[in-house]
């Protein structure tokens, strides 16, 4: 891989709290702040904390905690060191932690105290357990090796040299190890600076926790490198929460997800935030529905920047602003195409800049199809569109050939959704073979409160109005559908979903 980024070694760490102001406020969590230069103090006692602990360059720690100030100065207290940090979500069993803390081989996992006992049990049981930090209290383990420990310099590393990994999503399956090099601190403000117009002024917020990509690269990452505010919560959002966050905090730029979005609409959240001082709210994580953007509009009187993203590039690299819903490029963003794909067919596409990661932790098939010299390329469809722009297609495994005919599961569902409009809280559509061998489609649908019938008579005028390899042959409701931690649609779990649903209908 040629190094195209930055002529000399760097530290991610340092590069992060280079730009703000001594006095300005890093960070808000509840009623605790920091200002950027006791922010870079105490990540220079948590590196020195992390290497009299016997950290080496590369080797492998774990955070696992609620978000808070403790959680960025460890995790970056990691970084200044010379590590490599992986966060992991704290509300994982010990089930699905185990793979994890097998396949990373960490050195040391970081928590907080409603975690250790379980921990203490997940490691007694491994040949080579990881050192278990607990922070969080003045008493812990963790506050002994800050208070012994000296401030230390960054360990500066090439630019090209692993600083972090994030675990992908798991919408479609097993979570892979994404690893990030040192260089994804040099521009993850790229989006909001170009796009938002992100200054030190602003006080950014995400609803979504910080092992998760959107909020560690847009929010975390790119706030601290512009110098602004970023404001943290420990709790798990919903729509009540992120009101109580907006009129504690007043955030100016306000990140979440699709599905919070649409919650806070039907739970008449939304138009609570008009007026509260946000210049922006940007969504991702998955498709932004048009009828959520337009009820948005409607319900706040401020439209929602849509992003495109993954953990393997870690901060937005396309965006739509209008009602079209087409993408096109973030500022220092490149794309490219395949040569030999057909410009009229749905196609994958290739995408570079500083935030795109290395690749996969011991995952050489994923490896060689989605990393080549820089570049990365996503498993998800797109069209090409007039003036540059992409109309998103959903994933490879949605592009179904239904009748001789290319049908994406998302193009069914933005339809269904856009005519059922607040009828429906969600649904989703999948692609499964029939009894006669052929592919067929099935939609999984949840109905809003007290509206079923309306829902299912929606739903059932906008299936007629669709050409038909675009209808679905089963239409299930549902109370719930599969939501991965991040709250993105598991959508490897809707076959079987529909599979016990035939079951309990023949029932």
């Amino acid at each position: 891989m040629t190094n195209r980024f930055s002529p000399l070694p760097m530290n991610a760490a340092q590069t992060l709290l280079q730009a703000g102001a001594p006095q300005a406020t890093a960070l808000e969590c509840g009623s605790e702040t920091v200002t950027y230069d006791a922010l870079r103090q105490q990540v220079r006692r948590a590196a020195g904390a992390w290497h009299r602990l016997g950290l080496q360059p590369q080797d492998r720690v774990i955070i696992t905690a609620p978000d808070s100030i403790d959680w960025v100065v460890a995790y970056l207290g990691v970084i200044w060191a010379g590590g490599v940090v992986i966060g992991v979500n704290p509300r994982l069993a010990p089930t699905e932690l185990a793979p994890i803390l097998m396949e990373s081989e960490v050195r040391f996992v970081w928590c907080e105290a409603d975690s250790a006992v379980s921990l203490t049990q997940l490691l007694a049981g491994m040949a080579q357990a990881p050192t278990l930090l607990v922070g969080g209290t003045d008493d812990s383990n963790w506050a002994h090796e800050l208070s012994a420990a000296q401030e230390m310099d960054p360990v500066l590393q090439d630019e090209q040299a692993p600083v972090l990994w994030i675990g992908t999503s798991g919408t479609t399956g097993v979570s892979k190890g994404v690893v990030h090099a040192q260089r994804t601190a040099l521009r993850p403000d790229s989006f909001a600076r170009g796009i938002l117009q992100l200054s030190a002024a602003d006080r950014l917020y995400a609803s979504s926790k910080l092992f998760f990509a959107y909020a560690l690269g847009n929010s975390l990452f790119a706030g601290l490198r512009a110098g602004a505010t970023v404001i943290l919560d420990r709790h798990w959002p919903d729509p009540q929460g992120v009101l109580a966050m907006v009129r504690q905090h007043r955030p100016t730029l306000v990140f979440c997800v699709p599905t919070l979005y649409s919650k806070m609409l039907q739970d008449g959240i939304a138009p609570q935030l008009a007026g509260q001082g946000i210049r922006y709210f940007v969504s991702a994580g998955e498709s932004l529905p048009a009828r959520v953007r337009q009820g948005w509009r409607a319900a706040t009187g401020a439209g929602i920047v849509s992003g495109y993203g993954t953990s393997e590039t870690l901060c937005l690299m396309l965006y739509s602003q209008d009602d079209s819903g087409l993408l096109q490029t973030t500022p220092q963003t490149e794309l490219r195409f395949a040569p030999e794909a057909d410009p009229e067919l749905p196609q994958r596409i290739w995408l570079r800049s500083s935030a795109v990661a290395l690749g996969y932790w011991q995952r050489p098939q994923a490896q060689a199809d989605g990393f080549h010299d820089g570049w990365y390329s996503p498993g998800d469809m797109f069209l090409r569109r007039a003036d540059a722009k992409l109309e998103f297609a959903g994933r490879i495994d949605d592009m179904l050939k239904i009748s001789g005919r290319w049908v994406s599961t998302l193009w069914v569902e933005q339809a269904l959704a856009a005519a059922a409009g607040s009828s429906v809280s969600q649904l989703a559509c999948v692609g499964v073979t029939t009894p006669e061998g052929l592919t067929a489609l099935s939609l999984l649908a949840i109905a809003a409160p007290g509206q079923r019938e309306l829902a299912q008579q929606r739903i059932a005028n906008a299936m007629a109005a669709l050409p038909p390899y675009r209808r679905a042959r089963w239409v299930h409701w549902v109370d719930v559908l599969p939501l991965t931690a991040t709250g993105k649609l598991q959508r490897s779990r809707l076959v079987a979903m529909h599979a016990a649903a035939l079951g309990s209908d023949a029932g």
